[in-house]
C-alpha cells in the first residue's frame, strides 16, 4: 500500500526544533522562520548534541553571518512561496529588500557569492516544487495553480516547469495518475 502524503515544511521543521531543544532542556523562543533566541548560555557540550540532533533531520546552526543571511533570503523565498494566507503582490525583490532590510543588488550579490545560483533561480525552484505539491495534494487546475503563484499565464508556469522538470505539468499529472491507478490496482 502507498501513502500519499502532504506535509508542510515550516510545521516539520518547527516542531523539530521544539522537540529537540526540549529533549536537551534549553530554554528558547522561537523568533520566526529558521529564528531561534536561546534564553540562556548553552554549554558547549549540549550546544554540540543539539547541533548533531538537528543535523540528522538535515538542519543545519548556520553561525557565519553572510549565510546567516543567505538563509534568510531562503527563509523569506519559502515563505514568500509556500504560505497559502499571504499571498505577495509585489516582485519578488521589492518583497526581499523590504523584508531583509537590504537593497535587492546586496541581496542578490550576496546570494549568487555564497549558493552559486541566482535568487530568481532559487524562486523558480521552489515555485514549481510548490506546484508539484499542490498538483500531488488539491484538485486546483493548472490555471488556478499558475494564479496563485503570480505566473503571468499557465504556458509561462509550464515553460519553467519543463525547463525545471524536464516534463510539462500535463505530463507529470498524468504520470502520478498512472501511478495511483497502479497502487489501487494492486490493492
Amino acid at each position: 500500500m502507498k501513502l500519499f502524503i502532504k506535509f508542510d515544511f515550516n510545521t516539520i521543521c518547527k516542531k523539530v526544533l521544539e522537540t529537540k531543544l526540549e529533549e536537551l532542556d534549553i530554554k528558547y523562543r522561537i523568533l520566526a522562520f529558521g529564528e531561534v533566541e536561546l534564553l540562556e548560555k548553552v554549554p558547549s557540550e549540549k550546544y554540540e548534541a543539539l547541533n548533531d540532533a538537528l543535523n540528522s533531520y538535515g538542519i543545519e546552526i548556520v553561525e557565519n553571518q553572510k549565510s546567516i543571511l543567505v538563509q534568510k533570503i531562503k527563509d523569506a523565498i519559502i515563505d514568500m512561496v509556500f504560505n497559502e494566507d499571504s499571498t505577495v503582490n509585489v516582485k519578488s525583490s521589492v518583497y526581499l529588500s523590504e523584508k531583509l532590510g537590504h537593497s535587492y543588488g546586496y541581496l542578490s550579490n550576496l546570494f549568487s557569492e555564497v549558493t552559486y545560483t541566482s535568487i530568481e533561480n532559487f524562486i523558480i525552484i521552489q515555485k514549481i516544487e510548490y506546484t508539484k505539491q499542490l498538483l500531488l495534494t488539491t484538485d486546483l487546475s493548472l490555471t488556478e495553480i499558475a494564479f496563485k503563484l503570480n505566473y503571468s499565464s499557465v504556458a509561462h508556469l509550464s515553460t519553467q516547469f519543463k525547463n525545471a522538470t524536464g516534463i510539462t505539468p500535463s505530463a507529470f499529472q498524468r504520470i502520478i495518475s498512472k501511478r495511483r491507478s497502479i497502487a489501487q490496482q494492486k490493492n
